[in-house]
């Protein structure tokens, strides 16, 4: 996961800390319909300021057990998604900074901020491709030279980790160091390197950082959302459960999801796997197959089905691939998450621009603004994806995010030193649905 195959945000470049020129605020809070138009999320008193071997999916077992609670810093949300909608940040106006890093199959991406009220905003951030799990499908091990890649992008992370004085971090790896045989042994040299600790994040983890990330972007008037990942390496499927409680009682969005799935196919070895640079429809139609045969495993998904169909489910898109197809659609001349982030597309413009893209031949891809060199052999791959779990799940409305486990990382790492003070004195786990 980790938007691995998406287009660079403008403001990531390799060295610049472009995330502090718009100070975007992130809300921590209670998700909210949010318009069409995107935009930095803000807050009422914000606006003032202006493997080696092919897997079968993993799924809960049942929806009881759909995201039990572990222990250590995997640890299920302690209320980070439960601030009161009325709060005082705790913490002082020019710190502390806190911090996430993901290292996934593709991407290495920091962001790194300091806590507002409701939420925090953004005063660094970087993101360099690496594809960290090139080759991994072929034979089973992280090559050297992706290692290379990714230390050095790491210890561009530490650097900015310094200057900023940051006192908390979070830093994960995903799915690619997750499946290589030498994943652990290669977090060891990252640590030896750079002084940069690294944890390998489990799949379930993965998942419910995602939700933490967009909860922002959930419409809490719709009875339910198929939250989707499409990472480099893996892709995940979160079913969360708007309807009202039997108590009565608001829940953490954390708390409502009612299902999930992670199917061990993403940009990187799906593009390995069928070709990335030539696709014909036949060859796009076959990878949309082969992750269709996974989504029919999904677990509840006769209940899923039912509730898609009474059209009061939609859904919400955090992978690279929906922010393409968004700025596609917006005809970006560069891409801008800020335009990006929080756009809503019908099922119709999101099918007609999947077919958009399956029609572009490699060349063309690359001379897109919102695609470029570095992804056009992966786009497809991602549309593949996308497109079977449309097949499954033919929602009329999907919401693009461009944000994520960073986002989530950053709000748990907040909520548990308590940046957010209820005002009401509610418990924060009872405080609202977010």
């Amino acid at each position: 996961m980790s938007n691995s195959d998406g287009p660079r945000d403008s403001r990531l470049s390799d060295g610049a800390s472009g995330a502090a020129a718009d100070g975007r605020w992130v809300s921590g809070g209670r998700p909210a319909t949010v318009p069409d138009a995107a935009g930095p999320v803000r807050t009422k008193k914000g606006r003032k300021r202006r493997r080696r071997r092919r897997r079968g999916p993993v799924f809960a077992r049942d929806a009881a057990a759909a995201m039990p609670g572990t222990a250590g810093p995997a640890t299920a949300l302690q209320g980070s998604l439960a601030v009161a909608a009325s709060v005082a940040v705790t913490a002082d106006v020019n710190g502390p900074f806190y911090a996430a890093l993901d290292l996934g199959t593709n991407n290495c991406r920091l962001l790194v901020a300091e806590p507002r009220e409701h939420g925090f905003r953004v005063v660094d951030a970087f993101s360099r491709i690496v594809r960290l799990g090139e080759g991994i499908g072929a034979n089973g091990r992280l090559g050297e030279a992706a290692m290379e890649r990714a230390i050095e992008a790491l210890r561009i992370c530490k650097t900015k980790l310094a200057e900023r004085n940051v006192t908390r971090a979070r830093m994960i790896a995903t799915e690619a160091c997750r499946a290589a045989a030498n994943g652990a042994e290669f977090i060891a040299r990252v640590e030896r390197e750079t002084g940069l600790a690294l944890e390998i994040v489990s799949r379930e983890t993965e998942a419910r950082l995602a939700v933490a990330g967009c909860a922002s972007l959930v419409d809490t008037t719709a009875s339910g959302v198929i939250l989707f990942d499409i990472g480099g390496g893996s892709s995940e499927l979160v079913w969360i459960d708007l309807a009202p409680s039997p108590d009565g009682r608001r829940r953490r969005l954390t708390d409502r999801i009612r299902s999930w799935m992670s199917l061990p196919v993403g940009v990187v070895n799906v593009s390995e796997r069928h070709g990335g640079r030539h696709i014909t429809r036949g060859l796009f139609d076959r990878m949309v197959d082969e992750v269709s045969a996974m989504v029919e495993t999904f677990p509840e998904g006769a209940a899923l089905d039912a509730a898609v169909a009474g059209g009061g489910v939609h859904m919400l898109g955090t992978s690279g691939t929906v922010t393409t197809l968004a700025g596609i659609h917006l005809k970006l001349e560069r891409y801008d998450r800020r335009r990006v982030d929080g756009v809503w597309l019908s099922g119709i413009q999101v099918a007609d621009l999947i077919d958009e893209l399956a029609g572009m031949d490699y060349e063309a891809r690359v001379g897109n603004p919102c695609i470029g060199r570095e992804r056009a052999d992966l786009v497809l791959a991602g549309c593949a994806i996308l497109e079977a779990i449309r097949r499954r799940w033919p929602c009329e409305r999907l919401r693009v995010a461009d944000r994520g486990l960073r986002e989530g990382l950053l709000v748990e790492q907040m909520a548990r030193d308590g940046v957010w003070r209820p005002r009401s004195g509610r418990r924060q786990g009872e405080a609202s649905h977010g």
